[in-house]
């Protein structure tokens, strides 16, 4: 069995494993004509629970005849022009490439003597990108492995800084379609239940700073501790953006940390047409960014940038037998003295590649592209009649849902709407998400892909018309 192990015997064999392995993929993603087959769990399953993982193929190509059935054939295809559901991007070669490096090479990035080079191109990259955001000279921050880790880290500095003995009276704001990690972070960070205060956000899906302003100052009156407000670039379901600089000036008279989760947004950072729509962000305690969002990057890539370096002492423990203490006097980096994780990948190799291949400018312009084919979806919504679009797009994200001209019932229009997602799926033509808009059940493209065009937004649009109606019609039919 030592034959399966990489080094200098089996670089040969090495290279055509991957290489069998890269052709296989290639050939699925020239074929792919669709998003998903629409194969069902039940479908799927028994195909894998009949696997027996205690008698090998002993064959890469045996394996991969096997993953075809198991995997590539059903996978769903985030590259494809009408996959239109989740912050999914399509990646961009140079970051592909540098995945196949990092995983051969296998570095850990939490201390020098594991990653060396690899360190110090982490290093860079949270410099090129608080440089991007404007965080100033003392900013700092690390690789994570989301966006979730990301609030979360930034949300234990946040509450270390509050300097309070009782955790009850800590509070957080965020607004009321904020990610649902800020709520999660309160709880694994030991607040109450009400540590965080949920703030209205107008009809444009902005956090209103009148209500924020007001909360604020209820919370200054009843003895209670404001630790942080989080703004968002770019929430999940609307992609919209929080006020910031307005943000700020309420954080900065009531001694607040601010943290901007920019997991969505931050392809504006290489926008070469819409940079401005994250203005004040600059002024932000620390920023969540998501590369694997909107710079199409391989998941996971992501990172949280502080504006002062030292506040990532409140994730710094010693062990002698990793990170000693007398290393710092050493000058000797090491990234798990700021991380949460200890192992940890060496996920920045994949932005330096696209980096160095493309430049920002390549990342921006893409971006940039599914900004204005948002545009062009959420026209198309407003003159079609038979669909409500509920705002007008800030990034790439169209919230809408289909409407039939003779059914008046909200919950039969509701369930049209979850009828018609769900059958969408299952044909595979098409993937789309879905999300409620107070009460009532709407339907969501997140549009991350530079290849989808408004024509493939029109042909989905009439495909959910189509199935709306078909559950419509036979409602009616069984309602007779």
């Amino acid at each position: 069995m030592r034959s399966h192990l990489l080094n200098d015997t089996t670089a040969e064999q090495y290279r055509r494993s991957v290489t069998e392995g890269v052709e296989r993929v290639a050939a699925k993603l020239a074929a792919t004509d669709r998003p998903f087959t629409g194969v069902t769990v039940d479908a799927l399953a028994p195909a894998i629970d009949a696997i027996d993982l205690d008698k090998p193929l002993l064959d890469t190509a045996a394996v991969l005849d096997e993953l075809e059935d198991v995997y590539l054939r059903d996978a769903i295809y985030f590259h494809h022009p009408r996959y239109l559901a989740h912050l999914n991007c399509p990646v961009v070669i140079p970051a592909v490439l540098g995945e196949a490096i990092l995983s051969a090479v296998n570095s850990s990035l939490d201390t020098w003597d594991q990653s060396a080079g690899g360190t110090l191109i982490e290093r860079k990259l949270i410099d090129w990108t608080t440089a991007r955001i404007g965080l100033g000279e003392n900013a700092d921050g690390v690789f994570t492995s989301g966006g979730t880790q990301s609030n979360l880290q930034a949300l234990l500095l946040a509450r270390e800084e509050a300097k309070t003995d009782s955790l009850a009276k800590l509070r957080i704001f965020a607004s009321e379609v904020s990610h649902f990690s800020v709520k999660k972070s309160a709880k694994l960070l030991g607040l109450g239940q009400d540590a965080v205060v949920s703030i209205p956000v107008g009809h444009d899906k902005r956090m209103q700073t009148v209500a924020l302003a007001h909360e604020l100052e209820r919370c200054k009156k009843d003895g209670l501790v404001p630790m942080a407000v989080v703004a968002t670039a770019g929430t999940t379901d609307f992609g919209s953006i929080d006020p910031l600089p307005e943000i700020a000036e309420l954080c900065e008279q009531y001694g607040t940390w601010m943290h901007v989760d920019a997991a969505y947004g931050c392809g504006l950072l290489a926008s070469v047409k819409y940079r401005g729509r994250i203005d004040g962000i600059e002024r932000a305690d620390s920023v969540t960014v998501d590369y694997h969002k909107s710079f199409f990057q391989p998941v996971s890539s992501s990172a949280v940038l502080v504006r002062d370096a030292s506040t990532l002492r409140h994730a710094t423990y010693h062990a002698e037998y990793l990170n000693p203490k007398r290393m710092v006097t050493e000058r000797i980096p090491n990234q798990v003295d700021k991380s949460l994780q200890t192992t940890r990948r060496f996920d920045a190799l994949k932005l330096w590649m696209t980096l160095r291949v493309m430049g920002a400018d390549g990342i921006g312009q893409l971006f940039d592209e599914v900004c204005d084919l948002a545009m062009e979806g959420w026209q198309l919504l407003a003159a079609d009649p038979r669909f409500d679009v509920v705002v007008e797009p800030t990034l790439s994200t169209l919230v809408f849902r289909y409407i039939p001209a003779a059914v008046t019932d909200p919950a039969e229009i509701d369930r049209a709407n979850l009828y018609a997602r769900k059958a969408l799926f299952a044909s595979g033509d098409a993937v789309v998400a879905g999300t409620k808009v107070g009460a009532r059940h709407y339907l969501k493209f997140t549009l991350l892909n530079p290849e989808t065009k408004a024509a493939d937004i029109a042909a989905v649009l009439d495909l959910i018309a189509g199935h709306a109606e078909q559950y419509l019609g036979e409602s009616l039919d069984r309602a007779s």
